[in-house]
């Protein structure tokens, strides 16, 4: 099982590096929709490229359509994301998005009607504390939150919570990387209807796009979609969603690192409290296992 864990966190910090990426796309003067969209573009040729290589697999039509349908989840984030930037800080942004943690868990529980453990709400609780202090919020002052920013963020969340129930869920038994195809397929659709293709022929990859497209396809399209596809079925949506907040931590320390922002000791604070929030899971599964022998055998005959 463990292994699958350390899948979705691979996935998870290689999604922690796309802003810093962003970041310096932005800063030579790329704007957002050439940056997603190329993301998403070669994310799609190196899916392809792969999948035939490796697993030519067939799948029947409906299970390709539908998972096309829900790879639109994974460009809906991007999306919702970007416009939430432009009507809150960025602080503010982030803290909306990782709503995604709860929301996912309330997914799980509307699917298996069953009311969500006590470890994973107790792990819900310490990450969005952990959430808030790394996000800076209490750091910021007095934040005026406007209504079409609190909308934006709140359906980033929710995409990308679908995103990870889904991918948990939907034609398990199609190959990881036909269901990455497919997925990303869809996303790409969505991406080219709402953005325009223009990079391709505006000379933007030419002058530069094209080394943070690449960055961008394999860290945010291709091996994110991947892990997401082998472990969720196997750690559930609702663990995947708890592993998946350590994207924060990684975000933080990646733009400190290669930007220079500054992290105040605040949110080192914030940072530590969501590791643990994302190691309690771990450990009550870890104290399931080990049971005592005697302590089982008492069960078994009480």
């Amino acid at each position: 099982m463990w292994k699958y864990a350390l899948l979705v966190l691979i996935g998870s910090c290689s999604y922690g590096v796309l802003s810093t990426i962003a970041k310096l796309a932005y800063n030579e003067g790329f704007v957002a929709s050439e940056v997603v969209a190329s993301q998403y573009f070669f994310g799609w040729i190196f899916l392809l490229v792969a999948t035939l290589l490796f697993s030519r697999k067939k799948a029947p039509f409906k299970q390709v359509m539908f998972l096309m349908f829900v790879g639109t989840s994974t460009s809906l984030t991007g999306i919702f994301y970007g416009l939430t930037l432009e009507q809150v800080t960025a602080s503010m942004a982030v803290v909306l998005l990782f709503q995604f943690t709860w929301i996912g868990i309330v997914l799980e529980a509307i699917s298996e009607r069953a009311f969500p453990s006590k470890e994973k709400l107790f792990a819900i609780a310490v990450l969005f504390g952990g959430t808030l202090l790394a996000g800076g919020v209490f750091e910021q002052g007095h934040t005026t939150l406007n209504t079409l920013g609190l909308v934006y963020g709140l359906l980033s969340a929710v995409a990308f919570a679908l995103f990870i129930f889904v991918s948990g869920r939907v034609a398990t038994e199609v190959p990881a990387l036909n269901r990455s195809l497919y997925m990303v397929t869809g996303a790409l659709i969505l991406i080219m209807f709402v953005f325009s293709p223009e990079f391709l022929y505006n000379g933007s990859l030419g002058n530069g796009l094209f080394k943070y497209g690449l960055a961008l396809a394999v860290l945010g399209t291709l091996l994110p979609v991947i892990c997401f596809s082998i472990a969720s079925p196997k750690v559930g949506s609702g663990i995947a969603t708890i592993l998946g907040a350590v994207e924060l931590p990684v975000a933080v320390l990646v733009s400190m690192l290669v930007l220079k922002d500054n992290v105040s000791a605040v949110q080192w604070l914030g940072i530590a409290i969501i590791f643990i929030g994302i190691m309690i899971p771990q450990f009550y599964v870890r104290k399931q296992k080990y049971i005592p022998m005697d302590v089982e055998q008492e069960v078994k005959v009480s």
